[in-house]
């Protein structure tokens, strides 16, 4: 196995388009071709990790934070960022970072895997991703309509919400002329072709598009496959920020916090003030005091993520209560969502757990 496959089958589930403007996501460090001899999942990839990796003969770093996120311009030791990388590259030792495309998904993404250790059910993406769906519509001769379909639907078109397989398709008939150094299906060169044809349309998410569309175009029968696409305002609701979802039951607000505490293995919660019953959660990973006002809107009782400073706290207008869990406390067991995804797909090389506790925040209590 090479790194491409480890990099594909990731992608899979996360692929790098959805990931922020701001993020790096992505293969930081090394060769796609590498073989890989075993693969190392952090949060973060510093110094320490890249000499774990060494001892434990991993040629491939998977982490959550990409070490680099803006352009290196010398290589000369003077920060914790240049060290990794020369000690990275030094030492053959690919990096790989899987961030916000991974916040975004919801399957299989950091925050369900929070609200699977809250027990949370009904789950939602609590900001659903807008501008990401377009409606792809092609044109093809009846009898051939049965096996596009499926060719569309196999490489994942048609899919809104909890219903797959989703088109429309309107008869009509279709006018071509071959010109010279045309090889037409249908239809001779250089006289007007008429074909009852059918109209396909179904919904695609962005991010799928270039492989829908080559798997059309091997369906298509068509020398010159005739297809449009349009941008819509849908939002997909399986992709996006944050998630919400309801306890198994509900709890005084006194006995959520020991649960949270206790759930996500934390020493300190840093709270406002809330004395009333808890039963609907809202969750992001991360910085998460931009999702505040959508935690509100979805009627949550609590919203759970970290890095809000002061006077965000505010914010709460005792219409929720605020739980900042610290950034590292909020998206550590991803470690274990990466390594279940990995560990299930490849055997023939060694899938490990970081030892090393990247956590830059210490508590003295």
């Amino acid at each position: 196995m090479r790194i491409a496959d480890v990099i594909d089958h990731l992608e899979s589930i996360a692929p790098s388009s959805l990931q922020e403007s701001y993020d790096n996501s992505g293969l930081l460090v090394g060769e796609k071709r590498t073989k890989v001899s075993g693969v190392l999942i952090s949060l973060d990839c510093i110094e320490a990790t890249v000499n774990e990796a060494i001892e434990q003969k991993c040629n491939l770093i998977v982490a959550h934070h990409p070490i680099v996120f803006s352009g290196l311009k010398r290589f000369n030791n003077a920060n914790y960022v240049q060290r990794t990388v020369q000690l990275a590259i030094k030492n053959d030792i690919a990096i790989y970072a899987i961030h916000t495309n991974l916040d975004n998904v919801y399957a299989n993404g950091v925050n369900s895997k929070i609200a699977e250790k809250l027990g949370l059910v009904n789950t939602r993406v609590l900001l659903p991703k807008a501008g990401d769906l377009i409606k792809l519509v092609t044109y093809c001769p009846s009898k051939n309509e049965e096996s596009i379909r499926e060719a569309l639907f196999a490489a994942g078109a048609g899919h809104i919400g909890n219903y797959s397989e989703c088109s429309f398709t309107t008869v009509g008939s279709g006018t071509f002329r071959a010109e010279l150094g045309a090889n037409p299906v249908l239809g001779e060169v250089g006289k007007r072709h008429i074909e009852n044809e059918v109209k396909i349309e179904v919904i695609i998410c962005k991010p799928q598009m270039n492989s829908i569309l080559a798997a059309l175009s091997d369906a298509h029968p068509y020398e010159e496959v005739a297809y449009e696409m349009y941008p819509t305002l849908n939002t997909d609701n399986n992709i996006g920020s944050g998630m919400v979802g309801d306890l198994a039951s509900e709890m005084s607000a006194t006995d959520f916090l020991k649960y949270l505490k206790s759930s996500m293995e934390l020493k300190v919660i840093k709270h406002t003030f809330w004395d009333k019953p808890i039963k609907k959660v809202a969750v992001c990973g991360g910085s998460g005091q931009f999702l505040l006002n959508n935690a509100k809107d979805s009627k949550a009782d609590v919203y759970v993520t970290s890095d809000f400073k002061y006077h965000e706290y505010f914010d709460a207008e005792n219409e929720l209560l605020i739980c900042d869990i610290g950034h590292y406390e909020s998206e550590k067991f991803t470690i274990d969502l990466l390594y279940d995804i990995l560990s299930e797909k490849f055997i023939t090389f060694a899938v490990l757990k970081t030892g090393v506790d990247t956590n830059p925040v210490k508590y003295f209590i």
